[in-house]
């Protein structure tokens, strides 16, 4: 296993292997991805169901919100990653011409990409089946359990994969996307009695 030694940025210095480099990038991008599939997309549903009880109106936003915030994630990572990727070869480069040398593993943009685009889905698909799956009476009540499970299950599966504490992890996942679907349930609440 190589070993890449990041130029001295100030007081401290990181060393991180290629595979765990690669491993945070792949798990930063499909935690965010998944994270926010989870709560855009039943921010979404939740706040059209509470300003309309048509399953259409609700299934065509949707599924709206799932391929264009799938694709705005994979986009955004991949512009993200490259800048990140064209930095790392400036620090590469310095660190080459300041006598440092070895193997060097840049962050893969397109990896970013599509763990994002994927997680986003997957996570999207959560809120969109509890809300078109339960009858009208309960769809925002069902959403919100299956969002909370959902939440509480990434939260915890990053903070496993990154060594982190468990608990901070899920508390925050689950109150941000409980704020999230509240303030838009509230909206729509609002936008449907004034139309």
């Amino acid at each position: 296993m190589t070993t890449q030694t990041i130029p001295d940025l100030g007081p401290t210095r990181m060393v991180i292997d290629g595979a765990s480099a690669m491993r945070l990038n792949w798990l930063r991008a499909a935690v965010l991805g998944a994270n926010d599939g989870i709560v855009s997309i039943a921010a979404l549903v939740v706040g059209v169901a509470a300003a309309s009880s048509s399953l259409s109106a609700i299934a065509i936003s949707g599924v709206a919100g799932l391929v264009a915030g799938a694709l705005s994630m994979a986009s955004g990572e991949y512009v993200s990653v490259s800048s990140q990727r064209d930095a790392e070869r400036v620090l590469i480069q310095r660190a080459k011409e300041g006598g440092g040398s070895g193997e060097h593993h840049l962050t893969n943009a397109w990896h970013a990409a599509g763990a994002s685009l994927a997680a986003f889905v997957v996570g999207g698909i959560i809120p969109l089946v509890a809300v078109l799956a339960t009858p009208a009476a309960s769809r925002v009540i069902a959403t919100f359990v299956a969002v909370v499970v959902a939440l509480t299950v990434t939260g915890y599966g990053s903070a496993r994969l990154g060594g982190a504490p468990v608990a901070r992890a899920m508390a925050r996942n689950v109150v941000g996307g409980g704020l999230a679907m509240a303030m838009t349930y509230g909206v729509g609440n609002l936008v449907g009695a004034a139309f």
